[in-house]
């Protein structure tokens, strides 16, 4: 840039330093303008408030220069040139400032109202700012101190001052912790009240073997009795967890009469019984809306198949003539099956059998639940049942063993969905009725069935 004078007639010009943005305001006096020159061209625009920075400013526009020679002169218009603002950048908007123009040689303004300034000099566009893409007028980019060397800066106090770039604070290297007291292995729990599950189970025994071995009928109306409390406590949670509505009633009465058919009249009498409960399910339900109806009706169905239906193969199996020995065997065999992966599982398990259904079980569990079986299995076909011989034994306790756990696990299925631990809380303990019948109901047409073909069903 010239500093000197350009003998143009003195007018009252604006300031060189207002700009688009009010961050170039404080500039100093630009002068007197010619009356004729004009011109286009980029323009930068000199602002000497205390002020240092870039400002975006975009768009090149036209300009007009004033001077009686094509030079370098003052110009108004919408330009693209720096703003010596707050902050670098271009800024936007339209600027009064240098434009290098093509008019008349001449002076731009007059020397004697002009500062003697410096050229200003070309800031590059990639300075980083200083905290954010939009600073306020705190100083954006006062690192560098000023461009100039008669620049100076409002509230040149210590606080106004650039920070020096300190290091990044380094965490601490962690102390190593002190030497914890290795804490006493844990004593593994059965989960249950053991004292009373053992009370309950003897209890339980004692009722059904003086039922079984003294009249068959009152054992008949034990399994009936058992039948009908696991209909309610199957029916309830349903309600109550899910909002399904399977008809008890119906149930309760089929299901008794299920088993005692299946007594008399042997598997025949049981497929009409579970007919005929499936129909007054169907028509019981009709009674009350339609909303849920076909889910109503399905969820009574799976019921009464899954707990009267089952348990009448334990009636069947009472009418031959070792009858309370063969359904001894049934119910000894899933006992001890139960008993053996608890025991076996609970001191030497470690790989889960099915973690995402029961994670209690493991494999070595089902190991334990096989020998054990197999075992008491070859001992009561031996000895309690006419005709039987121990390697027959052998198959029924894998049998039951398989069984058995299979319906443990549909059963925890159930309770998985439902959302709850037990199905009932009647027997202290061990939960509810269901929660007993779980492996005993779909082993019992398993023991029935091989019993059949190992020594009829005589």
């Amino acid at each position: 840039m010239n500093d000197s004078s350009w003998g143009a007639p003195p007018h009252a010009g604006p300031q060189a330093g207002q700009a688009g943005s009010p961050a170039g305001q404080a500039g100093a006096p630009a002068g007197y303008w010619g009356p004729t020159d004009q011109g286009t061209g980029q323009g930068y625009d000199h602002g000497h408030g205390p002020d240092s920075g870039q400002v975006p400013d975009s768009g090149q526009g036209y300009g007009q220069g004033y001077g009686p020679s094509p030079a370098q002169g003052y110009g108004q218009g919408p330009g693209q040139g720096y703003d010596l603002g707050r902050t670098q950048g271009y800024d936007q908007g339209y600027d009064q400032g240098y434009v290098q123009g093509a008019g008349p040689a001449g002076p731009a303004y007059d020397a004697q109202n002009a500062p003697q300034t410096r050229p200003m000099p070309i800031v590059p566009d990639d300075v980083p700012a200083y905290g954010s893409d939009q600073d306020d007028d705190r100083g954006a980019a006062r690192l560098s101190g000023p461009l100039f060397r008669d620049e100076t800066f409002r509230n040149d106090t210590p606080s106004a001052q650039p920070l020096p770039h300190a290091a990044a604070p380094q965490n601490p290297e962690p102390m190593p912790d002190a030497p914890q007291p290795t804490p006493a292995p844990q004593k593994k729990s059965a989960g249950r009240d053991l004292g009373a599950a053992i009370g309950v189970g003897v209890g339980l025994g004692v009722v059904i073997v003086a039922s079984l071995f003294v009249v068959k009928a009152v054992f008949v109306g034990v399994v009936a009795v058992a039948v009908v409390v696991g209909l309610w406590e199957l029916t309830s949670r349903l309600q109550e967890r899910k909002g399904i509505k399977a008809p008890l009633v119906p149930l309760a009465l089929g299901g008794a009469a299920m088993v005692v058919a299946g007594y008399a009249r042997g598997a025949e009498g049981a497929w009409v019984a579970l007919a005929l409960t499936g129909l007054a399910v169907l028509v019981w339900r009709m009674t009350e809306p339609p909303e849920g109806y076909l889910r109503d009706v399905t969820a009574g169905l799976f019921a009464a198949f899954y707990v009267p239906f089952l348990a009448t193969f334990v009636a069947m199996m009472l009418t031959a003539d070792d009858g309370p020995f063969r359904v001894m065997t049934f119910l000894l065999l899933t006992v001890v099956s139960d008993t053996g992966a608890y025991a076996v599982g609970w001191r030497f398990g470690t790989h889960k059998l099915a973690p995402r259904i029961s994670p209690g079980k493991t494999r070595e569990g089902l190991v334990g639940a096989v020998l054990f079986a197999m075992v008491a299995g070859a001992l009561c076909m031996q000895f309690l049942i006419d005709d039987g011989t121990w390697w027959q034994g052998l198959l029924l306790g894998v049998a039951v063993a398989a069984s058995a756990t299979l319906g443990d696990l549909g059963e925890s299925m159930i309770k998985r969905d439902l959302g709850i631990k037990d199905m009932g809380t009647l027997l202290p303990g061990h939960g509810g009725i269901m929660d007993r019948l779980d492996s005993l109901l779909p082993t019992a047409p398993v023991v029935w069935l091989l019993m059949v073909l190992f020594v009829g069903s005589g």
